[in-house]
């Protein structure tokens, strides 16, 4: 099993997580954000990876710290997890529909990361989420899991349902991506022999 625990104290939030890449999408969240807490019961559902992430933070205050810092812990605790990537796919896509809704998601376990986002929304809020933080929490994601990610909204008009698409489309690209393939159990995917959070294997070479 693939596992990992996080604890993040700051004096902004409070955050313990916990994850099993090699789970059946079981989840726990509490951020304190409703809607927050929908999107990610998503990604752990729909990428099967077991996740119990419980959120303290200075919401009376905004919603900024407790969005970026669950996203840290949660990415930190996924890269931690992984390990030294040997055996996993690394490449993962996904297109999500919902309703009128279409996104596509498509990343790479690279150990560099970056983030790209083509989407957008027509009101600031969703519940008593701030939407201009939906892609804050994406990019805090990226940064801390190492990964490179691309997200677009190709066409959509519903709010919620371009919130959730996203999400849902991260979820199915992410667990292509960390998924084991029998036939390269024991191989880092990189021809460096060695991808960011892991170390090179004896008899490795970083130049081939």
């Amino acid at each position: 099993m693939r596992t990992a625990t996080i604890a993040r104290d700051t004096r902004e939030t409070r955050i313990r997580v916990t994850v099993n890449l090699d789970g059946t999408g079981a989840y726990t969240v509490s951020t304190g954000i409703g809607f927050l807490d929908h999107m990610i019961e998503q990604v752990s559902r729909h990428s099967l990876i077991d996740l119990t992430l419980d959120v303290k933070g200075d919401l009376h205050v905004d919603q900024h710290h407790t969005v970026e810092d669950s996203a840290i812990a949660f990415g930190e605790a996924v890269s931690k997890a992984m390990g030294e990537r040997r055996g996993i796919v690394r490449y993962g896509h996904a297109y999500a529909p919902m309703d009128e809704t279409l996104s596509r998601c498509a990343l790479d376990i690279s150990g560099r990361p970056h983030f790209v986002w083509k989407s957008g929304f027509s009101q600031p809020r969703l519940g008593e989420m701030d939407t201009e933080l939906f892609s804050h929490w994406f990019g805090s994601f990226a940064q801390a899991a190492g990964i490179t990610l691309h997200l677009e909204t190709l066409y959509g008009e519903n709010n919620h349902h371009i919130a959730e698409s996203l999400f849902k489309a991260l979820a199915r690209a992410l667990r292509s991506a960390i998924a084991i393939d029998p036939r390269v159990a024991n191989a880092v995917p990189s021809t460096k022999g060695i991808l960011a959070g892991g170390s090179l294997a004896e008899g490795d070479s970083e130049s081939d």
